[in-house]
């Protein structure tokens, strides 16, 4: 039988490939270079697999790596629960955490199912709002942490989670093919909203806002129900929206990058516990699975081929 994995190598190994770089992944973990380079040879080893190749000056994963990485995120989060599991000084508290409504649906369940094992003594005070009201109550001290749609006009958050952002309308309408388009989109501030008009008005491509909503459920009962087309992100996709692509006559959009901004707090402990928490959660959720008796499905196989213009259909309610 094999003897287990070294924890302290995954961790290292954990830290050359959020940094890139042996020299940096060193100090991160308070060794020497030359002590995090064998600690690697090691692993590498004890895989049977190369785990990193030269890229400039950067040290990229290989295949192998890439594999590696979502195990031993895993590992150490499990490690870490455990220790919890029996920690007489284990975190105790209420702490507030505000997200967009469509973040919450997709994102939420496994944040909160994760923290509440590992610290079933801290209380979570949840706000769904849109980014730029939970932005304001970070800056006003009414929450201690937000996961929001990172923009740089709005202030300093921690990119945590990329995902493509996606024109989508109705597997049951030809709403695409109207000479008017109409669009539903959230209020004026929202960041996808400019980005959708901004792409629009390059292509000349007319349309009218028919629905304007900070909710994320209005803007996709509009599209389902035939009487706009929006953009959404890859994790708000729902079944019985068709992804448009260049075939439809439809531009390319920036990618949505969902970020964690924190507030004032008398709590850093717990904050910076629920940060974690929250960028290992996102890192570990993939897109959903293709659907067997179609072979559609929703996530990167829905912009792929949005982006090379087969059009894209999610199954039906």
């Amino acid at each position: 039988m094999k003897p287990p994995l070294d924890l302290d190598q995954l961790q290292t190994f954990i830290t050359i490939a959020d940094t890139g770089s042996f020299t940096r992944a060193a100090e991160g973990v308070h060794r020497t270079q030359s002590a995090v380079s064998m600690q690697m040879r090691r692993l590498e080893e004890r895989i049977g697999k190369p785990l990193f190749e030269k890229e400039g000056r950067t040290n990229r994963l290989t295949e192998e790596g890439e594999r590696l990485l979502s195990y031993a995120r895993r590992l150490l989060f499990l490690n870490r629960e455990t220790l919890a599991a029996f920690d007489d000084q284990r975190l105790e508290g209420t702490i507030r955490i505000g997200t967009p409504d469509d973040y919450a649906d997709r994102f939420l369940p496994e944040i909160m199912a994760r923290f509440s094992r590992s610290n079933p003594r801290v209380e979570l005070t949840v706000v769904c709002e849109p980014t730029p009201g939970l932005v304001d109550q970070i800056r006003r001290g009414q929450l201690d942490i937000a996961l929001v749609t990172h923009s740089d006009a709005r202030g300093q958050s921690e990119v945590v989670r990329r995902e493509p952002l996606l024109w989508v309308s109705s597997i049951n309408h030809a709403t695409h093919e109207q000479e008017v388009l109409p669009m539903a989109f959230g209020r004026p501030t929202c960041v996808w909203r400019r980005a959708a008009c901004d792409v629009l008005d390059g292509m000349n491509r007319e349309y009218r806002i028919l629905f304007t909503s900070f909710s994320a459920t209005v803007i996709t009962a509009a599209v389902l129900s035939g009487l706009a087309i929006s953009v959404l992100p890859e994790c708000a996709l729902r079944p019985g929206m068709r992804v448009l692509g260049e075939a439809d006559g439809f531009g390319p959009l920036p990618d949505c990058r969902i970020g964690l901004m924190r507030g004032q707090t008398d709590q850093p402990e717990i904050v910076d516990a629920l940060a974690r928490h929250i960028a290992e959660s996102l890192d570990n959720i993939s897109v959903p699975a293709l659907d067997d008796a179609t072979g559609l499905g929703f996530g990167g196989q829905a912009f792929n081929r949005a982006r090379r213009g087969a059009p894209t259909v999610l199954p039906g309610w």
